[in-house]
Protein backbone atom coordinates (compact mmCIF):
# COMPACT_ATOMS: atom_id res chain seq x y z
CA UNK A 1 0.00 0.00 0.00
CA UNK A 2 1.13 3.51 -0.81
CA UNK A 3 2.35 5.66 2.07
CA UNK A 4 0.03 8.60 2.75
CA UNK A 5 2.49 11.45 3.07
CA UNK A 6 -0.14 13.91 4.33
CA UNK A 7 -0.72 11.95 7.53
CA UNK A 8 3.03 11.54 8.04
CA UNK A 9 3.45 15.30 7.60
CA UNK A 10 0.71 16.01 10.16
CA UNK A 11 2.41 13.64 12.61
CA UNK A 12 5.74 15.39 12.16
CA UNK A 13 4.17 18.86 12.51
CA UNK A 14 2.45 17.86 15.77
CA UNK A 15 5.66 16.38 17.21
CA UNK A 16 7.74 19.43 16.22
CA UNK A 17 5.08 21.79 17.60
CA UNK A 18 5.02 19.96 20.95
CA UNK A 19 8.81 19.99 21.26
CA UNK A 20 9.13 23.62 20.14
CA UNK A 21 6.36 24.89 22.41
CA UNK A 22 7.60 22.97 25.44
CA UNK A 23 11.23 23.84 24.77
CA UNK A 24 10.71 27.59 24.34
CA UNK A 25 7.96 28.43 26.84
CA UNK A 26 8.12 25.81 29.61
CA UNK A 27 10.58 27.84 31.72
CA UNK A 28 8.57 31.11 31.59
CA UNK A 29 5.41 29.16 32.46
CA UNK A 30 7.22 27.49 35.39
CA UNK A 31 8.37 30.89 36.68
CA UNK A 32 4.76 32.16 36.65
CA UNK A 33 3.59 29.34 38.94
CA UNK A 34 3.29 30.37 42.59
CA UNK A 35 5.64 28.31 44.76
CA UNK A 36 4.76 27.29 48.28
CA UNK A 37 6.86 28.22 51.30
CA UNK A 38 8.53 24.78 51.32
CA UNK A 39 9.94 25.63 47.86
CA UNK A 40 10.87 29.29 48.26
CA UNK A 41 11.01 29.72 52.01
CA UNK A 42 8.57 31.58 54.21
CA UNK A 43 6.52 31.40 57.38
CA UNK A 44 3.54 29.31 58.48
CA UNK A 45 1.41 29.67 61.59
CA UNK A 46 -1.66 27.84 62.86
CA UNK A 47 -4.11 29.77 65.05
CA UNK A 48 -6.88 28.39 67.21
CA UNK A 49 -9.80 30.09 68.91
CA UNK A 50 -10.14 29.13 72.62
CA UNK A 51 -12.76 26.45 73.23
CA UNK A 52 -14.60 28.62 75.75
CA UNK A 53 -15.44 31.14 73.00
CA UNK A 54 -18.34 30.69 70.60
CA UNK A 55 -16.92 30.53 67.09
CA UNK A 56 -18.36 29.32 63.79
CA UNK A 57 -17.25 29.24 60.14
CA UNK A 58 -18.73 32.69 59.43
CA UNK A 59 -16.73 34.27 62.24
CA UNK A 60 -13.54 32.51 61.14
CA UNK A 61 -14.11 33.76 57.59
CA UNK A 62 -14.37 37.34 58.86
CA UNK A 63 -11.14 36.90 60.81
CA UNK A 64 -9.43 35.41 57.75
CA UNK A 65 -10.46 38.46 55.69
CA UNK A 66 -9.00 40.77 58.32
CA UNK A 67 -5.76 38.77 58.40
CA UNK A 68 -5.46 38.95 54.63
CA UNK A 69 -5.75 42.74 54.69
CA UNK A 70 -3.09 42.86 57.39
CA UNK A 71 -0.75 40.55 55.46
CA UNK A 72 -0.60 43.02 52.57
CA UNK A 73 1.66 45.15 54.76
CA UNK A 74 4.28 42.38 54.58
CA UNK A 75 4.40 42.53 50.79
CA UNK A 76 3.29 38.90 50.35
CA UNK A 77 1.39 38.84 47.06
CA UNK A 78 -0.50 35.57 47.43
CA UNK A 79 -0.89 34.41 51.04
CA UNK A 80 -2.55 31.06 51.69
CA UNK A 81 -5.19 31.39 54.42
CA UNK A 82 -7.31 28.33 55.09
CA UNK A 83 -9.94 27.48 57.71
CA UNK A 84 -9.47 24.10 59.36
CA UNK A 85 -12.20 22.52 61.41
CA UNK A 86 -14.47 24.80 63.39
CA UNK A 87 -11.93 26.88 65.29
CA UNK A 88 -8.61 26.99 63.43
CA UNK A 89 -7.00 29.20 60.78
CA UNK A 90 -3.75 28.31 59.01
CA UNK A 91 -1.71 31.10 57.42
CA UNK A 92 1.10 30.35 54.94
CA UNK A 93 3.29 33.21 53.77
CA UNK A 94 5.65 32.08 51.03
CA UNK A 95 8.61 34.36 50.38
CA UNK A 96 8.21 36.47 53.53
CA UNK A 97 11.57 37.99 54.45
CA UNK A 98 11.05 38.60 58.18
CA UNK A 99 9.22 35.78 60.04
CA UNK A 100 9.52 37.65 63.37
CA UNK A 101 7.71 40.68 61.96
CA UNK A 102 5.09 38.41 60.39
CA UNK A 103 4.40 36.67 63.72
CA UNK A 104 4.12 39.99 65.55
CA UNK A 105 1.79 41.50 62.95
CA UNK A 106 -0.47 38.48 62.69
CA UNK A 107 -0.58 37.92 66.43
CA UNK A 108 -2.29 41.24 67.13
CA UNK A 109 -6.06 41.22 67.38
CA UNK A 110 -7.74 43.22 64.60
CA UNK A 111 -8.43 46.72 65.97
CA UNK A 112 -11.42 48.52 64.50
CA UNK A 113 -11.88 52.20 65.26
CA UNK A 114 -14.19 55.03 64.22
CA UNK A 115 -12.06 58.17 64.39
CA UNK A 116 -12.59 61.90 64.51
CA UNK A 117 -12.37 63.89 61.24
CA UNK A 118 -8.59 64.22 61.64
CA UNK A 119 -8.23 60.43 61.65
CA UNK A 120 -6.08 60.52 64.78
CA UNK A 121 -8.40 60.05 67.75
CA UNK A 122 -10.61 56.98 68.18
CA UNK A 123 -14.14 57.94 69.25
CA UNK A 124 -15.72 54.48 68.87
CA UNK A 125 -14.02 51.08 68.96
CA UNK A 126 -14.84 47.75 67.41
CA UNK A 127 -15.95 46.44 70.79
CA UNK A 128 -18.83 48.96 70.66
CA UNK A 129 -20.30 47.20 67.63
CA UNK A 130 -22.63 44.26 68.10
CA UNK A 131 -20.71 41.17 66.86
CA UNK A 132 -21.89 40.07 63.41
CA UNK A 133 -24.25 43.04 63.05
CA UNK A 134 -22.62 44.51 59.91
CA UNK A 135 -24.56 43.35 56.85
CA UNK A 136 -25.09 44.24 53.21
CA UNK A 137 -28.25 46.27 52.66
CA UNK A 138 -29.74 48.66 50.09
CA UNK A 139 -31.07 52.19 50.46
CA UNK A 140 -34.20 53.69 48.91
CA UNK A 141 -32.30 54.20 45.64
CA UNK A 142 -31.29 50.51 45.59
CA UNK A 143 -27.65 51.48 46.16
CA UNK A 144 -25.55 49.11 48.31
CA UNK A 145 -24.92 50.19 51.90
CA UNK A 146 -23.62 48.52 55.04
CA UNK A 147 -26.06 48.29 57.95
CA UNK A 148 -24.45 48.32 61.40
CA UNK A 149 -25.70 48.27 64.99
CA UNK A 150 -24.04 49.46 68.19
CA UNK A 151 -24.31 48.07 71.71
CA UNK A 152 -24.77 51.53 73.24
CA UNK A 153 -27.05 53.57 71.00
CA UNK A 154 -26.73 56.64 73.21
CA UNK A 155 -22.95 56.76 72.86
CA UNK A 156 -23.17 56.62 69.08
CA UNK A 157 -25.88 59.31 69.11
CA UNK A 158 -23.57 61.68 71.01
CA UNK A 159 -20.76 61.07 68.53
CA UNK A 160 -22.98 61.78 65.52
CA UNK A 161 -24.30 64.93 67.20
CA UNK A 162 -20.75 66.18 67.75
CA UNK A 163 -19.52 65.48 64.24
CA UNK A 164 -22.63 66.11 62.14
CA UNK A 165 -21.70 67.20 58.62
CA UNK A 166 -18.14 65.92 59.08
CA UNK A 167 -16.40 62.68 58.06
CA UNK A 168 -16.10 59.84 60.56
CA UNK A 169 -13.35 57.64 59.06
CA UNK A 170 -13.33 53.91 59.87
CA UNK A 171 -9.97 52.16 60.34
CA UNK A 172 -8.97 48.51 60.70
CA UNK A 173 -5.59 48.71 62.40
CA UNK A 174 -4.02 51.64 60.48
CA UNK A 175 -5.80 50.90 57.20
CA UNK A 176 -8.68 53.20 56.33
CA UNK A 177 -11.70 51.15 55.28
CA UNK A 178 -14.22 53.90 54.66
CA UNK A 179 -14.71 57.63 55.19
CA UNK A 180 -18.46 58.23 55.61
CA UNK A 181 -19.88 61.67 56.39
CA UNK A 182 -22.35 62.03 59.28
CA UNK A 183 -25.50 63.30 57.55
CA UNK A 184 -27.64 63.71 60.68
CA UNK A 185 -27.89 62.75 64.34
CA UNK A 186 -28.49 58.99 64.59
CA UNK A 187 -30.41 57.59 67.54
CA UNK A 188 -31.33 54.01 68.38
CA UNK A 189 -27.87 52.59 67.72
CA UNK A 190 -28.55 51.58 64.11
CA UNK A 191 -26.87 53.22 61.12
CA UNK A 192 -25.89 52.67 57.51
CA UNK A 193 -22.60 53.38 55.77
CA UNK A 194 -22.95 54.48 52.15
CA UNK A 195 -20.38 55.10 49.43
CA UNK A 196 -19.77 51.56 48.23
CA UNK A 197 -20.06 51.30 44.46
CA UNK A 198 -20.97 47.60 44.27
CA UNK A 199 -22.59 45.01 46.54
CA UNK A 200 -19.27 43.17 46.60
CA UNK A 201 -17.52 46.23 48.09
CA UNK A 202 -20.28 46.53 50.70
CA UNK A 203 -19.97 42.84 51.59
CA UNK A 204 -16.20 43.18 52.00
CA UNK A 205 -16.59 46.22 54.27
CA UNK A 206 -19.24 44.39 56.33
CA UNK A 207 -16.95 41.38 56.82
CA UNK A 208 -14.06 43.62 57.87
CA UNK A 209 -16.27 45.50 60.33
CA UNK A 210 -17.43 42.19 61.79
CA UNK A 211 -13.82 41.02 62.05
CA UNK A 212 -12.85 44.17 63.94
CA UNK A 213 -15.80 43.74 66.29
CA UNK A 214 -15.08 40.13 67.17
CA UNK A 215 -14.68 39.38 70.87
CA UNK A 216 -12.31 36.46 70.14
CA UNK A 217 -8.56 36.32 70.42
CA UNK A 218 -6.75 33.68 68.39
CA UNK A 219 -4.03 31.65 70.06
CA UNK A 220 -0.94 30.43 68.20
CA UNK A 221 -0.86 26.63 68.21
CA UNK A 222 2.24 26.07 66.10
CA UNK A 223 4.47 27.89 63.68
CA UNK A 224 7.61 27.34 61.69
CA UNK A 225 9.81 29.21 59.27
CA UNK A 226 11.57 27.80 56.22
CA UNK A 227 14.77 29.55 55.19
CA UNK A 228 14.80 30.68 51.56
CA UNK A 229 18.03 28.81 50.80
CA UNK A 230 16.60 25.62 52.31
CA UNK A 231 13.45 26.03 50.22
CA UNK A 232 15.46 26.49 47.01
CA UNK A 233 17.60 23.47 47.91
CA UNK A 234 14.46 21.36 48.44
CA UNK A 235 13.06 22.47 45.10
CA UNK A 236 16.33 21.78 43.27
CA UNK A 237 16.70 18.31 44.81
CA UNK A 238 13.08 17.47 44.03
CA UNK A 239 13.34 18.63 40.41
CA UNK A 240 16.57 16.69 39.89
CA UNK A 241 15.02 13.53 41.32
CA UNK A 242 11.88 14.06 39.25
CA UNK A 243 13.88 14.73 36.08
CA UNK A 244 15.95 11.57 36.50
CA UNK A 245 12.79 9.55 37.13
CA UNK A 246 11.17 10.89 33.97
CA UNK A 247 14.29 10.13 31.88
CA UNK A 248 14.32 6.56 33.18
CA UNK A 249 10.66 6.23 32.22
CA UNK A 250 11.42 7.57 28.73
CA UNK A 251 14.25 5.08 28.16
CA UNK A 252 12.18 2.19 29.48
CA UNK A 253 9.04 2.77 27.41
CA UNK A 254 11.00 3.35 24.18
CA UNK A 255 13.26 0.34 24.73
CA UNK A 256 10.48 -2.03 25.78
CA UNK A 257 7.46 -0.88 23.78
CA UNK A 258 9.27 0.56 20.74
CA UNK A 259 6.90 2.59 18.53
CA UNK A 260 4.12 2.93 21.15
CA UNK A 261 6.86 3.87 23.60
CA UNK A 262 8.07 6.66 21.31
CA UNK A 263 4.51 7.96 21.00
CA UNK A 264 4.16 7.72 24.79
CA UNK A 265 7.24 9.89 25.27
CA UNK A 266 5.74 12.60 23.07
CA UNK A 267 2.46 12.50 24.98
CA UNK A 268 4.34 12.65 28.29
CA UNK A 269 6.16 15.79 27.16
CA UNK A 270 2.80 17.27 26.16
CA UNK A 271 1.33 16.15 29.51
CA UNK A 272 4.12 17.83 31.48
CA UNK A 273 3.77 21.10 29.59
CA UNK A 274 -0.04 21.09 29.78
CA UNK A 275 0.15 20.48 33.52
CA UNK A 276 2.39 23.51 34.02
CA UNK A 277 0.09 25.69 31.91
CA UNK A 278 -2.97 24.62 33.94
CA UNK A 279 -1.11 25.26 37.22
CA UNK A 280 -0.21 28.77 36.05
CA UNK A 281 -3.73 29.47 34.72
CA UNK A 282 -5.49 28.29 37.89
CA UNK A 283 -2.89 30.06 40.08
CA UNK A 284 -2.18 26.84 41.94
CA UNK A 285 0.37 27.18 44.73
CA UNK A 286 2.89 24.44 44.03
CA UNK A 287 4.43 22.69 47.04
CA UNK A 288 6.67 19.66 47.54
CA UNK A 289 3.61 17.38 47.90
CA UNK A 290 2.26 19.00 44.74
CA UNK A 291 5.42 18.12 42.82
CA UNK A 292 5.13 14.56 44.15
CA UNK A 293 1.56 14.41 42.82
CA UNK A 294 2.76 15.87 39.52
CA UNK A 295 5.34 13.10 39.12
CA UNK A 296 2.76 10.53 40.18
CA UNK A 297 0.56 11.85 37.38
CA UNK A 298 3.37 11.10 34.92
CA UNK A 299 3.27 7.50 36.15
CA UNK A 300 -0.49 7.41 35.56
CA UNK A 301 -0.01 8.81 32.06
CA UNK A 302 2.59 6.12 31.32
CA UNK A 303 0.23 3.48 32.67
CA UNK A 304 -2.49 4.60 30.27
CA UNK A 305 -0.11 4.33 27.32
CA UNK A 306 1.06 0.89 28.44
CA UNK A 307 -2.50 -0.42 28.77
CA UNK A 308 -3.38 0.77 25.27
CA UNK A 309 -0.15 -0.65 23.85
CA UNK A 310 -0.75 -4.06 25.44
CA UNK A 311 -4.31 -4.21 24.08
CA UNK A 312 -3.07 -3.42 20.57
CA UNK A 313 -0.40 -6.14 20.89
CA UNK A 314 -3.03 -8.65 21.96
CA UNK A 315 -5.11 -7.83 18.89
CA UNK A 316 -2.08 -8.20 16.63
CA UNK A 317 -1.27 -11.59 18.13
CA UNK A 318 -4.71 -12.96 17.22
CA UNK A 319 -4.12 -12.02 13.59
CA UNK A 320 -5.82 -8.65 13.14
CA UNK A 321 -4.45 -6.14 10.68
CA UNK A 322 -2.57 -3.15 11.97
CA UNK A 323 -5.53 -0.78 11.52
CA UNK A 324 -8.13 -3.08 13.04
CA UNK A 325 -5.78 -3.93 15.92
CA UNK A 326 -5.36 -0.23 16.68
CA UNK A 327 -9.12 0.36 16.60
CA UNK A 328 -10.01 -2.67 18.71
CA UNK A 329 -7.12 -2.21 21.16
CA UNK A 330 -7.95 1.46 21.69
CA UNK A 331 -11.60 0.63 22.31
CA UNK A 332 -10.82 -2.17 24.77
CA UNK A 333 -8.35 -0.06 26.74
CA UNK A 334 -10.59 3.00 27.11
CA UNK A 335 -12.84 1.74 29.91
CA UNK A 336 -9.90 0.37 31.89
CA UNK A 337 -8.06 3.71 31.66
CA UNK A 338 -11.24 5.66 32.44
CA UNK A 339 -11.98 3.58 35.55
CA UNK A 340 -8.42 3.96 36.87
CA UNK A 341 -8.45 7.73 36.33
CA UNK A 342 -11.96 8.20 37.73
CA UNK A 343 -11.26 6.33 40.96
CA UNK A 344 -8.02 8.29 41.45
CA UNK A 345 -9.91 11.57 40.99
CA UNK A 346 -12.44 10.42 43.60
CA UNK A 347 -9.60 9.70 46.02
CA UNK A 348 -8.14 13.13 45.31
CA UNK A 349 -11.51 14.79 45.93
CA UNK A 350 -11.82 13.06 49.32
CA UNK A 351 -8.30 14.18 50.26
CA UNK A 352 -9.18 17.76 49.29
CA UNK A 353 -12.43 17.71 51.26
CA UNK A 354 -10.98 16.37 54.50
CA UNK A 355 -7.25 17.03 54.33
CA UNK A 356 -5.12 19.81 55.80
CA UNK A 357 -3.36 22.47 53.72
CA UNK A 358 -0.47 20.23 52.55
CA UNK A 359 -2.82 17.38 51.68
CA UNK A 360 -5.12 19.75 49.79
CA UNK A 361 -2.15 20.92 47.69
CA UNK A 362 -1.29 17.31 46.88
CA UNK A 363 -4.89 16.51 45.93
CA UNK A 364 -5.28 19.54 43.65
CA UNK A 365 -2.05 18.71 41.81
CA UNK A 366 -3.13 15.06 41.57
CA UNK A 367 -6.57 15.87 40.11
CA UNK A 368 -5.12 18.34 37.60
CA UNK A 369 -2.51 15.76 36.62
CA UNK A 370 -5.08 13.02 36.10
CA UNK A 371 -7.25 15.24 33.87
CA UNK A 372 -4.23 16.33 31.82
CA UNK A 373 -3.11 12.70 31.64
CA UNK A 374 -6.49 11.62 30.27
CA UNK A 375 -6.36 14.30 27.56
CA UNK A 376 -2.82 13.51 26.44
CA UNK A 377 -2.37 9.79 27.16
CA UNK A 378 -5.72 8.87 25.66
CA UNK A 379 -6.67 11.59 23.18
CA UNK A 380 -3.27 12.72 21.87
CA UNK A 381 -1.71 9.25 22.00
CA UNK A 382 -4.53 7.71 19.94
CA UNK A 383 -4.36 10.53 17.43
CA UNK A 384 -0.60 10.20 16.89
CA UNK A 385 -0.79 6.41 16.68
CA UNK A 386 -3.71 6.64 14.26
CA UNK A 387 -1.80 9.02 11.99
CA UNK A 388 1.16 6.63 11.79
CA UNK A 389 -0.90 3.47 11.25
CA UNK A 390 -3.34 5.02 8.74
CA UNK A 391 -0.46 6.54 6.79
CA UNK A 392 0.59 2.95 5.89
CA UNK A 393 4.08 3.82 7.10
CA UNK A 394 3.83 1.37 10.00
CA UNK A 395 3.30 -2.17 8.76
CA UNK A 396 5.66 -4.40 10.72
CA UNK A 397 4.24 -5.85 13.99
CA UNK A 398 7.80 -5.93 15.32
CA UNK A 399 7.44 -2.17 15.89
CA UNK A 400 4.86 -3.15 18.54
CA UNK A 401 7.19 -5.86 19.92
CA UNK A 402 5.13 -8.64 18.36
CA UNK A 403 7.14 -11.39 16.63
CA UNK A 404 5.90 -13.16 13.52
CA UNK A 405 5.68 -16.54 15.27
CA UNK A 406 3.39 -15.03 17.92
CA UNK A 407 0.73 -14.05 15.39
CA UNK A 408 -2.13 -16.52 15.10
CA UNK A 409 -4.93 -16.77 12.55
CA UNK A 410 -8.07 -14.76 13.08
Amino acid sequence: MKVKKGKVAIFIIIVVAILALAGTTALPVWNKITKGLDLQGGFEVLYEAPKDQKVDKAILLDVANALERRINVLGVSEPEISIEGNNRIRVQLAGVKDPAKARELLGKQAELTFRDPTGKTAVIKGADLKPGSAKLSFDEYNSPVVAIEFKDGKKFEEVTKKYIGQPLPIYLDEKELSNPVVQNVISGGKATISGQKTPEEAKELASLLNAGALPIKLQEVQSFAVDASLGHQSMRDTLIAGGLSVLMIFFFVIGFYRLPGLVAVMTLIAYTYLNLVVFAFLKVTLTLPGIAAFILGIGMAVDANIIMSERIREELRVGRTMKSALKAGSKRSFLTIFDANFTTILAGAVLFAFGTAGVKGFSVALIVGILCSFVTAVGLSRWLMSLLVNSNLVKNPVLFRVKEDEIGEL
